[in-house]
């Protein structure tokens, strides 16, 4: 019987070992396994319980006494970022529904489209619809992450499906600001706010992480981590994760040319409070000090030329000098008017910056306004 030859098979040499078949699964033309995906750290540590939310106990200890009691209210939660207003509701959800939270939830946030339209549809047919599971997790929760960048429109209609469907489901408005919340909706729901984070309850959860991710960081590198975060739990989770990584490509090429062998761990390297301030861009204290220093004892001339060399040198930008020399004024020792004078004319240099005043001008402004209080201190000494 004459062997049939496929059209495929024509022209191939048999001594060429053959090529596996790309299916277009590898990356870039390179077979072999995908890439680990990286999660940012601040997803990765987000608090999974109520137990594991870093501070606000007063607040977490109602939430979760009413979720016990199956009496959970309508929630208006309210603060600054990074303060734990949408893990703590998401460790509610959890607690109430269990590890398929995500079919009883409807989260929308400031990248959906939460017009009146989609509160009278989206919103209200997922509100009408009653869950078949018994028990105290029979109610749905509808999440709307940043509810105060919600139309007025939209406000007012939501708050008729609030009231609506009150029996199956509960709402829950996350915010930044309760002003831009209608008094409407306020009055629906029981109010928390989250104030800032306590700088102890920021540090214990950086050593948290520092202990999981195995870091080498110093207490100064900490203090700084701290004092740049201003309370908000997810700038320090970020501000931490990208010193390590620039500190982790430096250690690499240090490996690469080192002869000696030496495990990873041992080779970390150290984040200090330098590092940190470097990484993010924001002046250096030792910096601040050399600033003010020639604000309160170099003539004009000779501070506008150092300050202007210091600032062109490291990339520094004129409203984190003001912020910094700021916070520098109200810790020296100098009459209240003189100190009164200087803060009020640092907030309107800082005022002018914001509306893209010329740099030159406004560190002119800064040297001159130290320059009158310098003269008036000197006055009052005589």
């Amino acid at each position: 019987m004459t062997e049939i030859t496929s059209a495929m098979d024509i022209d191939v040499d048999e001594n060429q070992p053959r090529k596996p078949i790309n299916m277009g699964k590898d990356i870039a033309g390179l077979g072999g396994p995908p890439p680990i995906k990286a999660t940012p750290w601040v997803e990765k540590y987000r608090p999974q319980s109520l137990d594991d939310v870093a501070a606000h106990r007063d607040i977490i200890d109602t939430i979760d006494r009413l979720t016990n009691e199956n009496k959970l209210p309508h929630l208006l939660l309210y603060g600054p970022p990074g303060t734990g207003k949408t893990s703590t509701i998401l460790a509610v959800a959890r607690k109430l529904y269990g590890p398929k939270y995500r079919s009883m939830i409807l989260e929308l946030n400031a990248s959906d489209d939460r017009g009146i339209d989609v509160v009278r549809q989206q919103i209200q047919d997922f509100a009408s619809t009653q869950s078949f599971s018994l028990g105290k997790s029979s109610v749905k929760l509808v999440l709307l992450d940043e509810a105060d960048a919600m139309t007025k429109d939209a406000q007012f209609a939501l708050r008729r499906v609030i009231e609506k469907y009150t029996k199956s489901t509960r709402f829950a408005l996350i915010g930044n600001h309760v002003n831009k919340i209608i008094p409407a909706l306020q009055s629906r729901c029981t109010r928390f706010r989250f104030a800032p984070l306590d700088p102890v309850h920021v540090s214990q959860r950086l050593k948290h992480v520092i202990d999981a991710e195995g870091l080498n960081v110093s207490e100064n590198g900490l203090a700084a981590l701290v004092r740049l975060s201003n309370g908000d739990m997810r700038k320090a989770l970020n501000i931490l994760q990208s010193t390590h990584m620039a500190s982790k490509q430096l250690t690499e090429e240090e490996k690469k040319e080192s002869t000696i062998l030496q495990s990873t761990h041992s080779m970390s390297e150290e984040i200090t409070a330098e590092a940190v301030y470097l990484c993010t861009g924001n002046p250096l204290p030792k910096d601040i000090e050399h600033i003010c220093d020639w604000l309160l004892n170099k003539s004009f001339a000779e501070s506008y030329k150092k300050i202007s060399e210091i600032k062109t040198r490291k990339g520094l930008a004129i409203v984190d000098i003001v912020r910094e020399v700021t916070m520098f004024v109200f810790k020296i020792k100098m009459p209240s008017d003189v100190r009164v004078q200087l803060i009020n004319d640092l907030a309107d240099i800082e005022y002018r910056l914001s509306f893209g005043c010329n740099d030159k001008l406004q560190l002119g402004a800064i040297i001159s306004t130290f320059t009158h209080a310098r003269s008036v201190l000197v006055g009052a000494a005589k």
